[in-house]
């Protein structure tokens, strides 16, 4: 009898061994939106990227985007991010594919409570999303992380190996630096953001990022981007920017040294 049962245990093992695994979804993209609420954004720009990205994830052209992809829907994922291991997930992995899904998610998005207000760590927001798009259960032959902030890397690792270590697992880096106001000494600001997201943070085939210089930029921007992060289509609008392949125009430390002054360090 023992034996009997031994004899079905290992087949019953053996089954289970040999049944094929279950298939994840398929989608044409997998997005993660990562949104900067460091001390530095103010109500205005935290609200600005609220509304941004539910304005968009529900404009006709995004949608219209989706649907021309051989999936028809793509995989997205919400996360605030601050200082170093400062990182949630407002919203888990949904699926858009229609209109009814994009305004699901756009309502998440507006209801949620913001997250923090702590130091500002885009290297940590690169490595916390990287690690959101390897639980993901959807399947896709794109990955893109789509950063928007109002400020430079001050906190955790030295960002461009946050991004080189993501460039080198396929995945893209966009971009939307966030230049609604004159740059202050209190908020550790520099005037050329733009140039630090183009030379130190996105990067991988087709990188790009557009700068917000005000309420509609960030708007029509945030439109853009998804259409051109869903479509992979040429980017060939003046607003658009590329990744640099020069040498960076501003240090890739510099959130890191303005740090250490405002410390006394």
């Amino acid at each position: 009898m023992r034996r009997a049962i031994g004899f079905l245990c290992v087949a019953t093992i053996a089954t289970a061994l040999a049944a094929p695994a279950v298939a994840a979804e398929a989608v044409d993209l997998l997005l993660v939106f990562a949104a900067d609420v460091s001390r530095s954004v103010d109500q205005q720009k935290f609200q600005l990227q609220r509304d941004g990205y539910a304005a968009a994830i529900t404009n006709p052209r995004v949608l219209d985007a989706i649907r021309s992809g051989p999936h028809h829907r793509i995989g997205v994922c919400f996360v605030e991010w601050s200082g170093a291991g400062a990182q949630k997930v407002l919203i888990d992995w949904s699926v858009i594919q229609d209109a009814a899904s994009a305004q699901m998610f756009a309502a998440q998005i507006a209801e949620g409570p913001r997250s923090f207000a702590d130091r500002t760590s885009i290297s940590g927001a690169i490595e916390f999303s990287m690690a959101q798009l390897e639980k993901t259960p959807f399947e896709a032959a794109r990955r893109t992380i789509d950063v928007s902030g109002d400020g430079t890397n001050n906190a955790g690792r030295d960002v461009r190996l946050a991004r080189d270590e993501a460039l080198a697992k396929g995945i893209t880096i966009n971009g939307l630096p966030i230049m609604v106001k004159e740059p202050t000494l209190s908020t550790m600001d520099i005037e050329n953001l733009d140039w630090y997201y183009e030379d130190c943070v996105i990067g991988g085939p087709g990188a790009f990022m557009i700068p917000v210089r005000g309420t509609e930029a960030f708007l029509e921007g945030t439109r853009t981007k998804l259409v051109l992060d869903i479509a992979s289509a040429p980017q060939t609008k003046p607003l658009v920017r590329h990744a640099s392949t020069e040498k960076p125009r501003v240090s890739c430390y510099i959130g890191e040294m303005l740090w250490r002054q405002r410390m006394g360090e």
